[in-house]
C-alpha cells in the first residue's frame, strides 16, 4: 500500500470510479459518499484551499486506487475506502495525515484553522462511529442530517410555478455568475456560498456536472429565484440532489418543490430509479418539504468533533 498527494483531473476521475465500485459491491445507498456529494467537496476545496494538498491518495500494489481522505474548510474530515481494504490501517493513516496538516495550518493560520478537527458516520455505521469514538472524537448533533430517499419509479407530477416563472435546466458558462449569485444569497456566511461566477465556471468543468441537471427556477426578471443541483451515478442508477436553495424574497412560492420535482424527472429520464438527499435533522421545513414530494427518511448522518466532551442531544433514538 502507498499514499500520495492529489496529482491532476485523473484522480478525480479515479476518486469517482472508486466510490460508485464501493457502492455497487456494498449494496448500501449510504455507506458510500454519491459522486454528486463528492463533486460538491471538490469544488468548494478548489475555491478555497488546494486540492493538490488536501487530498490524500492511497493504492494497492498494482496501483488501484482503494481509498482516499480528504480535509475540508470547518476543518472537516472524510475518507473513503474500498470493501477489502477497510479497518486495516488506512483509516488510523488517514486521520494521522489530516492531523499533521492541520497543525501545519494552524501554524500558518490559527484564526482560520482553530476549530477542533471534525467527521461524520452514518447512524448503521456501527464500526466507523467506533473509531471516531476510540479516537477522541464526541458527537455533537449541531450538523446532523437525515437520509432521504424517493423511488423514481412512480410518476413525477408536473412542476407548477407562478406566471412569469420558468423552470429550466442551466445555459451555460454565459449564466455562472448569475447562478453564483444565487448560491451566494442563499448560503452566505457559510463556506458553500463564498463563490462567484469564475468559481462557479470552475464547477462546470468538473466531470459529473451538466447544465441540464442544474435546475434554476427564474423570475420573469431573469433572476434566478431558486435551484437544485442534481448529480448522476450511472453505474447505481442513484441520483442526488444539492445544493438546494431559494432566495428569501421568492420563497414560499413553490419554487423550490417545482425545481425538485423538475429535477428529479430529468434524473428518472437519464434512467435513475431512485434519488436521495440529506438536509440539516433540525431543519424542519426542509424535511417537510421533501417528504411532500415522496422522499422518506432512510438513515442519518452523525457529526463529530474531536477534543469537544458535551454532546449535544443522543446520537440514538
Amino acid at each position: 500500500m502507498r499514499s500520495r498527494l492529489f496529482a491532476s483531473g485523473a484522480d478525480l476521475l479515479r476518486m469517482r470510479e472508486m466510490l460508485m465500485e464501493g457502492r455497487a459491491r456494498t449494496g448500501s445507498d449510504w455507506r458510500y459518499a454519491h459522486v454528486g456529494l463528492l463533486a460538491w467537496d471538490f469544488f468548494m476545496v478548489s475555491c478555497h484551499l488546494d486540492p493538490q494538498r488536501h487530498v490524500r491518495l492511497w493504492h494497492d500494489s498494482r496501483g488501484r486506487l482503494v481509498g482516499y481522505a480528504l480535509l475540508g474548510e470547518d476543518p472537516l474530515l472524510d475518507w473513503q475506502v474500498l470493501p477489502e481494504h477497510q479497518w486495516q490501517g488506512l483509516e488510523e493513516e488517514a486521520l494521522a495525515w489530516a492531523e499533521g496538516l492541520l497543525a501545519d495550518l494552524r501554524r500558518e493560520d490559527p484564526a482560520r484553522w482553530s476549530a477542533p478537527l471534525g467527521a461524520g458516520a452514518r447512524k448503521d455505521d456501527a464500526r466507523r462511529l467506533a473509531f471516531l469514538e476510540a479516537h477522541g472524537f464526541c458527537y455533537r448533533g449541531e450538523f446532523a442530517e437525515v437520509d432521504m430517499i424517493r423511488s423514481l419509479a412512480e410518476s413525477i407530477p408536473k412542476a407548477v410555478v407562478p406566471d412569469g416563472f420558468r423552470v429550466r435546466g442551466v445555459a451555460g458558462p454565459e449564466e455562472a455568475a448569475e447562478r453564483a449569485s444565487a448560491e451566494r444569497e442563499v448560503w452566505l456566511p457559510a463556506t458553500v456560498g463564498d463563490i462567484d461566477g469564475d468559481d462557479y465556471a470552475l464547477l462546470m468543468q468538473l466531470p459529473g456536472y451538466d447544465p441540464v441537471l442544474d435546475i434554476v427556477a427564474v423570475a420573469p426578471d431573469g433572476t434566478i429565484a431558486a435551484y437544485v443541483n442534481c448529480w448522476l451515478d450511472p453505474v447505481n442508477h442513484i441520483g442526488d440532489l444539492g445544493p438546494v436553495g431559494a432566495l428569501p424574497a421568492y420563497r414560499r412560492r413553490g419554487l423550490t418543490r417545482a425545481v425538485l420535482l423538475e429535477g428529479m424527472r430529468r434524473l428518472q429520464a437519464a434512467g435513475m430509479d431512485r434519488v436521495c438527499v440529506s438536509t440539516g435533522e433540525k431543519n424542519e421545513a426542509a424535511r417537510a418539504l421533501y417528504e411532500s414530494v415522496g422522499f422518506r427518511i432512510q438513515n442519518g448522518y452523525l457529526d463529530y468533533r474531536r477534543g469537544q466532551t458535551a454532546p449535544v442531544g443522543s446520537p440514538v433514538g
